[in-house]
């Protein structure tokens, strides 16, 4: 069974080690042999732990289930994950490890403690065996930085894999772990997600609380979230990912029992619901050609399984809320990059499009700011008027495809030039201002077969269970398109 370990997915994997069909250890070598591998070209996974490190850890983990002891879904078990590979987006904090993301300034930043997702991970049994790369502070959906390196996408490594949590999903699909953890600030995930063919979920506002972090009321428009091949295992992770902490006072209290959809949702789970097509908003957001059809022929499949697909209109100023958006997202970037700024000679080891947010950011008054959340409070409660109508609306994840490696950002979309780093992933703001759930699902190629594009799913106010149930229902329709993998560029 050790040639096929790294193809299955995670919660089959579990069941492999929990039913002692393979060992843990067996588990991290496999791993660990598809890395040292793939990894060097893909440049998914950086600061990873010794090897003889992880697979130490991996005995720890046989020992304990050959004893029976401890807790979790058997005797001797931490949890589902136990045993299993995680490597930690560079965002987070893995005690021990640093938290560069991918600044050089803070390439020697090692982290104290864990994030509390990654804490819960670790506790649900993961052995956390590096990090996952991104682009310099998170910013741009591009994963490249002065550190690491560009991580290429598996598809085609001439284009760019998005982000920020690139590194996460080149690892996906490469199959170098078998689950990935994100965070979404301006589809962070989703983007990376819908380039590689793979699912990711941005949570409801508060639904994955984050800490530590120096603010807990104001700092909403990121979160983290989990990565997968499958809905299943996307929602597993969520489940253990999520729940309140009182440290977090805006954090959600979690439903009873598990976020994973029961065994009908793959054939009822999107029968009677309502989706509202937005497509490019009228005309307003630049698409290139290509993008639509493919997130059309995956809305298709949503009609087949049940579901009422209509084209549906945002019904709100999308020049308005751009405005309101560029206020929030500086106010939100500037206070990190300013830190950076501290360290002397640091200028001129920042990416432009990091400094050109810090220095945005000067001028802006608390009016201004005040101003701009109250656009926001607007759109939320248009947005909660909408789903009154729909259960679900959808979007394009992202607006091109996949761009060529060596290009930071591209200049112009379909004809129209881009007036910010960011403008082209436009289309990704809307579910992120309003606090909702957003999944990114595999919809389809290009004509060239190398380049992915996925379809945006944006639940209701913490509807992310329902969201969960429409994507197992989706995936159960769409099984010949998800059986598409890579080539194993080894």
């Amino acid at each position: 069974m050790s040639d096929d370990i790294t193809d299955l997915d995670a919660i089959a994997l579990s069941r492999a080690i929990h039913a002692r069909r393979v060992s843990c250890r067996e588990v991290m070598q496999a791993y660990l042999r598809r890395i040292g591998r793939l990894n060097p070209q893909a440049r998914a996974i950086v600061n990873q732990v010794p090897d003889d490190a992880a697979l130490a850890e991996a005995e720890r983990c046989d020992a304990e289930l050959a004893r029976g002891r401890g807790r979790g879904l058997r005797r001797g078990s931490r949890g589902w994950l136990h045993g299993i590979p995680q490597a930690v987006k560079d965002t987070g904090h893995a005690a021990g490890l640093p938290t560069t993301q991918g600044s050089p300034l803070l390439k020697d930043a090692i982290a104290a403690e864990d994030s509390l997702y990654v804490a819960r991970t670790r506790a649900a049994g993961a052995i956390v065996i590096g990090k996952t790369n991104m682009p310099e502070l998170g910013l741009g959906s591009h994963t490249y930085n002065a550190l690491f390196g560009a991580t290429p996408n598996p598809w085609d490594p001439a284009r760019s894999v998005g982000g920020s949590s690139g590194g996460a999903a080149a690892a996906l699909a490469l199959r170098l772990l078998p689950v990935a953890d994100g965070s979404d600030f301006m589809g962070s995930l989703r983007n990376p997600a819908g380039w590689t063919h793979t699912f990711g979920l941005r949570p409801s506002r508060g639904r994955v609380p984050g800490w530590p972090k120096p603010d807990v009321w104001v700092a909403q428009l990121g979160t983290d979230g989990p990565m997968a091949r499958t809905v299943a295992d996307l929602a597993a992770l969520l489940t253990t990912q999520a729940g309140p902490d009182p440290r977090v006072p805006l954090s959600l209290d979690t439903p009873p029992g598990s976020f994973v959809p029961d065994a009908r949702a793959g054939e009822h789970g999107l029968r009677g619901l309502r989706i509202g097509w937005l497509a490019d908003l009228g005309g307003h957001l630049a698409v290139e050609p290509g993008i639509l059809p493919a997130c059309e022929a995956a809305l298709a499949r949503c009609a087949d399984a049940g579901a009422h697909v209509e084209p549906a209109a945002l019904g709100f100023d999308p020049a308005r809320l751009w405005q309101a958006w560029l206020v929030w997202r500086r106010a939100l970037v500037a206070p990190t990059v300013a830190a950076l700024l501290a360290v002397p000679g640091a200028r001129r080891r920042i990416k432009p499009e990091a400094l050109w947010e810090h220095d945005q950011a000067r001028g802006l008054t608390f009016e201004r700011f005040l101003q701009a959340s109250e656009v926001r409070t607007a759109f939320t409660a248009h947005m909660a008027g909408l789903f009154g109508r729909y259960d679900l609306l959808a979007l394009p994840v992202a607006q091109v495809w996949p761009f060529e490696i060596g290009q930071t950002w591209p200049r112009r979309v379909a004809g129209r030039p881009m007036d910010t780093y960011h403008r082209w992933m436009e289309t990704t703001l809307y579910a992120t201002f309003a606090g909702l759930p957003a999944l990114s699902a595999p919809a389809g190629f290009h004509p060239n077969g190398r380049w992915p594009a996925g379809v945006q799913l944006i639940g209701p106010p913490r509807g992310d269970a329902l969201l969960l149930r429409a994507a197992a229902a989706y995936e159960a329709r769409a099984q010949a398109l998800l059986e598409r993998r890579p080539v194993d560029p080894g």
